[in-house]
């Protein structure tokens, strides 16, 4: 299996450090709102490389963190006048449901940068010990020059970063040696939440959170570091110098970067409109839709994402689903085993998992694995038609949903649900609201969209259609 690693610019054999295992970290999201499209690709297309390891025999220990205290947080929460873990621990929440609809798995822990604050102070200290972190009235910044390898990552030059204009200057840099030197910790202001520290009240960088949490979920040295490619630098290039630094060792062995996604091939921005939750998304596709579309092109790749293409992707998505639905009514009116003549057969579908794997051993090329799951649909439309054996179309219809599973694509479809359990649901859902039980309303809204119902609340009352 072969990892192109942004640290060396090229495709490596993954060789794990521990036999058997991976150790993966990827940058979570920072939890002041819903999350938005660009969050979901990086969730999607490393929870799908976590699925592809676990299938290989690998026993991935998966870590994604959430950023639950930074300036966006604290904004948000001075303007609704609630406290700021008020509003990460309900993003947090949301954030799970939006992942669960995704059909994005777990991590084996989800750590918050705010429960892990002893182990930064720590590691902040180790550095100011060994002259990589200095003091100047309560602010503690980092040494860049002090890292001979700083720029490794970003294959960036320190000389040139410095002569690069002042937007890489942080604010504060006349009291720094340097001025790409960077903030590890920072004094409260007015208002903020903090924490003790022997060198003023105040609250981690963002750096540091992540080298921390990665140290104490995975260990000082790391297989895998993920995460999307807007954070190669400042944060990722960060992230190696001070873990390097403090830990005496190398930090991660491969690094992943999925590319940007833009929306109608310019930016994403809410200046221009072109804003989207994946709440948003929901209300009008079923995640799963979202999911295939994220998947149809490799994850180093730009990928664009509009109405027409968002159609298209539920379109490809559609023949799966119905293909995999053909191939049950064909098994459910068919008997007996395999004839001889389908053995055959058998034994040469076994070329489109030999394609698959090979697209995912590839750098995880999800684009050429879902081709090779088309190529195996084909193969189920001409040969496990009426009159086969029950045996037969049950193994195609396995194979496709074994391969699809591994892309984190549900393909089997869901019971249809009556119209008057959907009316139902929903005067119980408006009750709830009225009665200010809004985690029961939640509840109920969950259960439809897992239903493939999605509702729209409108001034003329609830709105629903089928996903």
């Amino acid at each position: 299996m072969k990892i192109y690693n942004t640290l060396t610019k090229k495709k490596e054999e993954f060789v794990p450090i521990e036999e058997g295992k991976v150790r993966m970290y990827v940058c979570g999201p920072t939890v002041y709102n819903f999350i938005h499209i660009g969050n979901a690709r990086p969730m999607i297309v490393f929870d799908t490389a976590r699925r592809y390891m676990e299938y290989k025999g690998y026993e991935v220990n998966f870590v994604s963190n959430f950023t639950d205290v930074d300036d966006k947080i604290i904004k948000k929460s001075i303007e609704e006048g609630v406290p700021a873990e008020e509003i990460s621990e309900r993003y947090i929440q949301e954030c799970k449901k939006d992942m669960a609809g995704m059909n994005v798995k777990p991590a084996t822990t989800h750590p918050q940068a705010t429960k892990e604050i002893q182990g930064m102070l720590d590691m902040i200290q180790v550095l100011m010990d060994k002259g990589f972190a200095y003091n100047v009235d309560g602010t503690v910044y980092f040494r860049t020059r002090k890292f001979e390898e700083y720029g490794k990552l970003s294959h960036k030059n320190l000389d040139d970063l410095r002569s690069g204009g002042r937007s890489l200057l942080v604010t504060g840099e006349d009291q720094k040696e340097d001025p790409l030197d960077f903030v590890l910790w920072k004094p409260k202001k007015e208002g903020e939440p903090f924490w003790e520290s022997a060198w003023s009240d105040g609250r981690p960088g963002w750096h540091i959170e992540c080298s921390v949490m990665s140290k104490k979920y995975l260990g000082d040295e790391i297989d895998i570091h993920a995460g999307g490619e807007d954070l190669v630098f400042p944060h990722h290039e960060n992230e190696i110098a001070q873990s390097e630094c403090a830990n005496g060792k190398t930090f991660a062995r491969y690094w992943m970067h999925n590319a940007f996604l833009n929306i109608d091939n310019r930016k994403m921005s809410k200046s221009l409109g072109n804003f989207f939750t994946v709440r948003e998304i929901s209300e009008k596709y079923d995640l799963q839709v979202l999911r295939f579309f994220m998947l149809s092109a490799h994850y180093r790749s730009p990928i664009n994402f509009s109405q027409e293409i968002m159609e298209s992707s539920k379109n490809a998505l559609d023949r799966i689903i119905t293909c995999v639905d053909s191939l049950k009514r064909i098994a459910d009116a068919a008997e007996g085993g395999c004839t001889e003549a389908e053995h055959t057969k058998l034994a040469e579908m076994s070329a489109f998992r030999t394609k698959f794997e090979e697209a995912m051993d590839d750098d995880i090329n999800t684009a050429d694995a879902i081709a090779a799951v088309f190529e195996l649909v084909k193969f189920a439309n001409t040969e496990a038609v009426s009159g086969c054996s029950k045996a037969f179309a049950e193994a195609v219809r396995k194979e496709i949903i074994e391969l699809c599973d591994i892309l984190g694509l549900i393909v089997e479809k869901k019971e249809e649900v009556l119209d008057s359990d959907i009316e139902a649901l929903i005067q119980e859902r408006t009750a709830a609201k009225k009665a200010k039980n809004f985690a029961r309303a939640d509840e109920i809204r969950a259960q439809l969209l897992e239903m493939g119902i999605v509702l729209k609340d409108t001034r003329e009352g609830v709105v629903w259609t089928r996903a």
